[in-house]
Formats: structure tokens, sequence, C-alpha cells
């Protein structure tokens, strides 16, 4: 399995990463542990998870299940130094944690807390935001984001007293990195630049929707990336299972994300399934598993550090480890990137 570095803090975590949001819902706690187990065995040690988890559906008697579910692992053996452990901090509009209070310097101390005992370690590895304060153009948002109603003093300040609060939290050792999730590239570039000036944690990392079919970060985000060593950690690489294939014809197999969620987060639309359709003919053209294929290809991408899939099934993860070995040759890449000309943002 490749190894990547988690921007400058020197950590390495493997290219591929397990992501665990459906353990305590669609997935059992033995699940969960088998899926862990199996990943290790793979060379897969990077592990995401978050205090809302799980999702599918998210609601308040469920959240912190997951990271228990991780903590029980560890309570059952699991050898701590074994695993890269990611986890974040919800904030503003998550009504079901602290009534959707923002992330300030005064909330870190008490989250990190919260996740240390759940998760019955005692330190996080990459400890990450999940959305920012002021809002965000992912999950669909992107079509009517407006941030005139921003107050950059305010930001900066929020983030001067956040960086304080962190920093507070690397001097204890209970984390170890700091990461964003769905954020900008004005975002990203005022916690580099609030790191600078308080000396706090400066960003190793951001997790944002990445895949075939949801390219935002190709544009500003990448550049930032690549040139401020601020990699990708990538979300829905499989577009919520459509670029699997499985729900093309109108197929919602019993269990599954869409049998769930209706609209898939917003993702189910006409053009999204002729997008399926036209990836999927490349996938059979060069006799490949389209699931490998699409993770593989977000692999290639020059600001990823890891891309985080999640399974339900041991054959879902079987066929994601495969992926790892899979290398796409100059037409397969051609191919795709015609596809994406011809069908730009389906979502």
């Amino acid at each position: 399995m490749e190894r990547r570095k988690l921007g400058r803090t020197g950590i390495e975590v493997s290219a591929l990463c397990l992501g665990s949001m459906t353990w305590g819902t669609q997935n059992t706690t033995e699940e969960g542990h088998t899926q862990i187990d199996r990943a290790l065995d793979a060379g897969i040690d990077f592990v995401d998870t978050a205090e809302m988890y799980p999702v599918n559906p998210i609601s308040a008697e469920t959240i912190g299940r997951t990271e228990q579910i991780i903590g029980m692992w560890f309570e059952r053996g699991g050898a701590r130094g074994d695993m890269v452990l990611a986890t974040k901090h919800s904030g503003a509009g998550m009504r079901h944690v602290r009534d959707g209070a923002p992330i300030s310097g005064d909330s870190i101390p008490q989250t990190v807390e919260g996740s240390l005992r759940r998760l019955q370690t005692d330190y996080i590895d990459l400890y990450q935001f999940h959305w920012p304060n002021r809002g965000s153009y992912m999950f669909r948002q992107n079509w009517t984001f407006d941030p005139s109603g921003q107050d950059p003093v305010a930001v900066r300040q929020n983030m001067d007293d956040c960086l304080g609060a962190l920093q507070r939290e690397v001097d204890r050792g209970t984390i170890r990195a700091f990461g964003l999730s769905n954020e900008s590239a004005w975002g990203t570039s005022e916690w580099l630049a609030a790191a600078d000036r308080t000396g706090g944690p400066r960003v190793a990392s951001v997790q944002n929707e990445y895949s075939l079919m949801c390219r935002l970060y190709d544009t500003d985000m990448a550049e930032l990336s690549v040139n401020e060593d601020v990699g990708l950690l990538s979300f829905s690489p499989l577009a919520t299972g459509l670029l699997t294939g499985k729900y093309q014809g109108g197929v919602v197999p019993e269990g599954s994300r869409l049998s769930l969620s209706p609209d898939l987060g917003g993702r189910k639309t006409p053009r999204a399934f002729e997008a399926v359709d036209a990836y999927l003919g490349v996938a059979r053209t060069h006799d490949l598993d389209p699931s490998q294929m699409a993770l593989a290809w977000c692999m290639t991408r020059p600001f990823m550090c890891s891309v985080i899939f999640g399974a339900t099934t041991m054959d879902q993860l079987e066929v994601a480890i495969g992926a790892a070995d899979l290398t796409l040759s100059d037409e397969v890449m051609a191919d795709l990137d015609s596809v994406h000309r011809n069908h730009p943002m389906p979502y």
C-alpha cells in the first residue's frame, strides 16, 4: 500500500483511508471491527470518523456511536500504534451535537475529551473541523452559495481563538495534527495565515467531497493544496455508490444508501445517471471494475493525500482494497477526461 505525507506534519498515511460513518447504523460493531482488521491486513492504516457519526440516519440517539465502536476495538486488544486515527468536531447547524453551537476556543477542549473518552485513546492523530462556522458551498450548496454576509474580522478572530485552543491540545499531547473539512480556498488560506500569525497548528489536510462526478476541488483548491502542502482527503469517491453502477435502471438495493436517502444528498439527478452510464462504458471498454477505476483515478490526482471509502459489506471492502494495485493506462485516463468534458457537474 502506497503511503503519503500528511501535510508537513511528519505523519504518513495509506493512500486509501477506511471510512466509518455507517458503523452503528448500517453496520454492527462486529462488522466495523472486521473491516478494521481486514484493512490493516491490506496496509490501510488510516481510519476516519467523526463525533456525529453514524449517519443514515443521523439522530441524537446514535451520536458518538461510531467513535465508541472504534474504542471497543482498542479495548478488545487492537493496537493503537497500528492505526492513524482521524476524527471531527461538529459545528454550527449540527443540531444533534451541542444544540448546533459553532466551533470555538471554548468548545474544543470538551469536544476533544468526549472523543478521547469514546475512542478509548489518549490521542487523536488528525483532528478536523467538520465544516466552517460561516457556512460552506459543499453538499450542493454551491448552486446558491452567498458569502456576502460574512464578517472577515470576526472569522479571523474565531480562527485565532480556535488555534490557541488547538495548540493547548497539541501541548497536552491529545492531538497530533489539525485538518479541515468542507472548506473553501479562502477559508483554508485564512487558516494557514492564522497559524503563521498565532503559532498554532498548521492545516495539514482538507476533507472535501471529490470523485469523477464531483470535481469542484480541481480549481482553486487544487492549486492551494499543491503549493501549500495541504492534501485532500476525498470523501464520497464513488459518489455515494452511483459510480458502482448498482443504481442504474432504477434499481434500489435493499439496505443501500439510496434506500435510506432517496435523493442521495442531492446527487440523484437524470444527468447523474447519464454520466454514470458513460463512466461505466469506459470501465467496460478497458475491462475494469468501475469502483476500482473510480478509486484508482482519485489516487492519481496531484493534490490527493488519501481517498476515503466506506463499505457496508466485506465484498465491497475487498473491491476497494484492490484499487490500490490498479494502474490506469493513458488511454483510460484520456477516456475519463472525455467523459468529464461531456458530463461536467452532473449534480
